[in-house]
């Protein structure tokens, strides 16, 4: 019994580190910070100001170096968040929009 709780419990952490393919193509892409500043007006800075330094949502002020590129793009499209809605951008507009928070 105990080998099957184990060898169910590296079948899901196996599955938890499985490259999201979304992710990786956005990764694959080189983003353009113009067109993310632009996407972000659009989309993000309603909640989270303007110069994002936050409002209705957190600053997004450095988040670069408080989350990796991976755990950015899940946060933008996820929606597990709340009030932040799941938005779907195309992988090139997740990579200029990547782009733009990495600048900040």
């Amino acid at each position: 019994m105990v080998c099957f709780a184990i060898v169910v419990a590296l079948l899901g952490a196996t599955r938890l580190h499985r490259p999201d393919p979304y992710v990786q193509e956005v990764l694959s892409l080189h983003g353009d910070s113009v067109q993310g500043h632009a996407i972000f007006q659009i989309n993000c800075a309603g909640c989270h100001g303007i110069m994002a330094d936050g409002k209705v949502g957190p600053s997004l002020k450095n988040v670069s170096d408080r989350k990796s590129p991976p755990r950015l793009i899940k946060q933008v499209i996820s929606g597990q968040t709340p009030p932040m809605p799941k938005f779907q951008p195309s992988p090139q507009e997740m990579a200029d929009l990547l782009s733009y928070l990495e600048s900040l």
